[in-house]
């Protein structure tokens, strides 16, 4: 047989398989949607924890280190030991706030302006912001960063701002592993349930197949048409996934940029993406083969013709 002659055996397969599942939509669309929703909360989750790790992907980068000077230090003392850290190697840049500006955006922004002028002394200390270059930005140096910064003269605490952001990604690895595991254990779900829909379709065409056994038609002829079913059966349920994720992204949206204007971030919630989706389809279509060539080869070996 001529690779023309075998492609179109293969195509004239898949069409007969798509006609024999259009003819019963009902049953059709509640398999393809069981399976959708099953695809669908891990892609959901996994959107999701992409998005949060976008968020914070440039901030992993750039550690600083807020230095609280002691009262008592002036502002000409805050200006001097940011010029001594700037000479520094490890340090690439320093940002100095001043009591006085502190005071006067607490004043702008709290709302206690009347309350602050009656206060005789500033009770807020002189801050500086230290940028480490991004050799010394790696967990194994910022520690070692912060207590050589903590032993100069007038300061009072140092601390480190984004050690949340490194929290907050080992929370997201957990939930990466925990979306694996969720995934694993649905798509094996996916796998019975494809292969208990080709199961039935086997015995419902028992004679047929037992007829094509009886003229010399093999398990392999026999299991091909329940193969391009089961693959049919998981691309429509990767299309319901992928449905199913952009109208949660779609809902999503609006109340997520809400929040992240109001921390002064432009920040958009994105879907799934052309990449994500496809691997989406093809391993849905994949699992759906899977399915079906496990039903199809136990149940059609079982069938002999009497």
């Amino acid at each position: 047989m001529n690779l023309g002659a075998y492609l179109e055996r293969h195509a004239q397969t898949l069409v007969g398989s798509f006609g024999r599942i259009v003819k019963q939509p009902f049953a059709t669309l509640m398999i393809i949607s069981v399976i959708g929703i099953a695809l669908a909360l891990p892609l959901i989750l996994q959107v999701l924890v992409q998005n949060a790790r976008q968020a914070t992907g440039n901030w992993t980068d750039a550690i600083d280190l807020t230095l609280y000077l002691n009262t008592a230090a002036s502002e000409e003392r805050a200006r001097a030991i940011a010029a001594q850290l700037r000479s520094r190697g490890d340090i690439a840049a320093v940002q100095v706030i001043t009591a006085r500006q502190a005071l006067n955006e607490f004043r702008e922004h709290s709302g206690f302006g009347t309350a602050l002028d009656a206060l005789t002394d500033n009770p807020l200390p002189q801050v500086l912001v230290v940028t480490p270059t991004l050799a010394a930005s790696r967990s194994d140096a910022a520690q070692p960063l912060q207590k050589q910064l903590a032993a100069i003269p007038d300061v009072a605490e140092v601390q480190l701002d984004t050690a949340w952001v490194r929290r907050f990604h080992a929370m997201l690895d957990t939930a990466h592993r925990l979306v694996a595991l969720i995934s694993g254990i649905l798509v094996a779900g996916i796998v019975l349930i494809i292969g208990n829909t080709v199961r039935l379709d086997i015995l419902n065409r028992r004679n047929e197949i037992e007829v094509m056994k009886l003229v010399g038609g093999s398990d392999g002829f026999a299991r091909r048409p329940f193969l391009y079913s089961g693959f049919l059966y998981g691309l429509g349920g990767g299309g319901m996934a992928l449905l199913l994720a952009a109208l949660t992204t779609h809902l999503l949206t609006g109340s997520i940029r809400h929040v992240a204007e109001l921390y002064g971030s432009d920040f958009g919630l994105t879907g799934a993406g052309w990449a994500l989706g496809g691997e989406v389809l093809i391993g849905a279509g994949l699992l759906g083969w899977l399915g079906a060539w496990v039903a199809a080869t136990w149940h059609i070996r079982a069938i002999e013709p009497s």
